[in-house]
């Protein structure tokens, strides 16, 4: 059985989004089911609206992975007068009511990048890369980057990671750290440090 990669199906859409809640430790900003839901849409639907590429892993027809990327000077890949007034509206809401969680990681990371772009210029963020929380291993998401690096070779790409994911992943597929940030972020009510990396590389 082996694995394509192609231009993720707008149908999988629901699927991306549920790899994110795990893959992606969305499941720290909230415990609770329905804010969970709409924070992991609100997430997935700021991915998609800014990416220029979407690309997903197939396995038997079946969606295993998915990477976006936001690539300067290049089409959108999506986009849809409901999710613009989605985004809007939720981005509202968490401004309110939410801000205080991810204020500092935002603060942070946008520090890092900042910085880099004063001695580099950057062509594109990866801004989503989640696979299957369920069949990890079977070495997807280095298939999504090989299939990446032939679509945009030569350009260089940035991505936010943290030491509550397995950002070696990226250490070993030839990006270079170019920051470094400690923090602490709250947890089921509880405060628990944080190290926020910024990545970068050549594709």
């Amino acid at each position: 059985m082996s694995i394509k990669i192609i231009d993720l199906k707008r149908k999988d859409f629901n699927k991306a989004r549920k790899f994110a809640i795990k893959g992606m430790n969305l499941s720290w900003y909230t415990t609770n089911a329905v804010e969970l839901y709409f924070y992991s849409l609100y997430f997935w639907y700021d991915g998609i609206s800014k990416a220029t590429r979407a690309l997903g892993a197939y396995k038997d027809d079946e969606l295993v992975g998915v990477l976006l990327v936001n690539m300067k000077g290049e089409q959108k890949y999506y986009s849809s007068l409901w999710s613009k007034l989605f985004l809007k509206l939720t981005s509202s809401i968490i401004n309110q009511n939410y801000e205080s969680r991810g204020s500092e990681y935002d603060h942070v990371n946008m520090k890092m990048l900042e910085e880099l772009k004063r001695t580099e210029q950057v062509d594109g963020e990866l801004n989503f890369f989640a696979v299957n929380p369920e069949i990890k291993g079977q070495g997807i998401g280095t298939k999504l980057l090989k299939e990446l690096e032939k679509l945009e070779s030569g350009k260089k790409i940035y991505l936010y990671s943290d030491s509550g994911s397995t950002y070696q992943f990226y250490m070993h597929r030839g990006f270079l750290e170019k920051g470094r940030e400690n923090i602490k972020v709250e947890v089921a009510k509880e405060e628990v440090p944080l190290t926020c990396f910024l990545f970068s590389k050549t594709l």
